[in-house]
Order: structure tokens, then sequence, then C-alpha cells
């Protein structure tokens, strides 16, 4: 299992905060992305934009980077300073 978080906008859009989700056949932050992009609306809607920002184990990660057994992975929206 991996534990995925969701902040902001997505957690509003998606209804949760948090999910336990079975490690997917994929091994990456976008083969994840993908994975849930195919459960359909809402999630096809969120995870469909290439701005939205994924963090594993609490460090930036990119759509290349590896997931395994345990992670933690969170998404959520760009962040803009002002």
């Amino acid at each position: 299992m991996i534990k995925l978080l969701f902040f902001a906008q997505l957690r509003e859009k998606l209804g949760c905060t948090s999910l336990d989700h079975p490690l997917p056949t994929v091994a990456t932050v976008g083969g994840l992305r993908a994975a849930l992009i195919a459960r359909g609306e809402p999630w096809s809607e969120v995870f469909a934009d290439k701005n939205v920002l994924a963090a594993v184990n609490q460090r930036m990660a990119k759509d290349n980077a590896a997931i395994s057994e345990g992670d933690e992975v969170a998404f959520f929206p760009p962040v803009t300073g002002g």
C-alpha cells in the first residue's frame, strides 16, 4: 500500500483528504497519475492537469520519480508567491 494525500482544491474536487491505495503495477509518479486518471471523473479532470505537483515522502518529485511499497505520495496545486 501507498498513502495518497490531497491538498487544497484537489481535496475539494476529489472529496477526500487521503486514500490508502494498493501499489499500482507502475513504479513512478507519472504511472500513478495515469492510474488515477483511469479511475474516471473527477480523478481524470484533476490529474490531467500537468501543473499538479507531487511529493514522495515529503520531497518534491517529478513524474519519473520512483514509488515503492509504504511510500507517501502527496498531490497539491501549484503555489504562487506574491
